[in-house]
Order: structure tokens, then sequence, then C-alpha cells
């Protein structure tokens, strides 16, 4: 039983540090999406991508908030040293900054094609798109992180 609550307190906490680093990732993702087309007009569509340098900085900004919180507060330290731990984190994390690009550049061309106006807030194309990427993305994210790099 013990070990029951355990297991469903981390994946509170792994919630909870998951949507700590996605409003990080969604705000600067939404920050930058407006301020850099202004210096680089093909970051709206860089041959067919759309916002493919907001996408990587976002979630780069994304994984390291999310390595330390999960670091702190979700899992214990792993069963490799913390440069090793580290540089599997990121090499994971690189995998999941290529996916999640791929999701969203698959849900801003094909799923999302209008905005959702929630009553209280309107949710643009792009800011639905990141959202679905990254809720695809952080599941495959815990099962890595879990088993191979961190212990749970």
């Amino acid at each position: 039983m013990k070990a029951l609550l355990l297991q469903h307190r981390q994946i509170f906490l792994f919630i909870v540090a998951g949507a700590l680093s996605a409003v990080v990732e969604i705000g600067s993702f939404k920050t930058l999406s407006v301020y850099l087309p202004q210096f680089l007009p093909q970051e709206t569509n860089f041959h067919g991508v759309h916002f493919p340098l907001s996408n990587v900085l976002s979630t780069s900004c994304g994984i390291i908030t999310n390595y330390f919180l999960s670091i702190w507060f979700v899992f214990e330290r792993g069963k490799h040293s913390k440069n090793k731990e580290f540089a599997y984190f990121m090499v994971v994390s690189f995998f999941s900054t290529i996916l999640s690009l791929l999701f969203f550049q698959l849900f801003f061309r094909f799923v999302f094609k209008n905005h959702f106006d929630a009553g209280f807030f309107v949710f643009s194309q792009e800011i639905l798109s990141k959202i679905a990427a990254i809720l695809l993305v952080s599941i495959l994210n815990y099962s890595v992180k879990k088993r191979l790099i961190l212990n749970g």
C-alpha cells in the first residue's frame, strides 16, 4: 500500500513539475513567437517549418526547468554520476525536442486550423499546437526518464 501511495505521489509531483515546466515553455514560446519574427521574418515559416527557433528555444527552457524540478522534487538521484545523469537527461531531451517540433508541425498544419475562444482567454493556433505537443511528449518523457535515468 505504501509503495502504491508513493507511486501516485511521484506521478502527482511529476504532473506538477511538468505543468510548471509547460508554463515556462509556453510563456517563452509565446514571447519568442511574437518578438523573433520582428528580427527574423522567416521565423513564421522557414521552408515550411513554422516557428522553428521559437520552438527549440522555448523547449530548451522547459527542459532545463523540468530537469531541476525533477531532481529536486520528483525523482531520487539515479544510478549514474551527476554529470552522466545530466548528459543522459539532455540526450533524451534532445530527442524529445525533435519529437515536440514534429508534433507541433503536425498539429499546426492539420489539427488546429483556428484559434479557440475559451471565453476568458483566446488560444491561438500556435499555442494550441504547442500545448498538444507538450502533452504528447511528456508521457514519453516520464517513462524514459523514470526507467533509464533517474530512480523512481
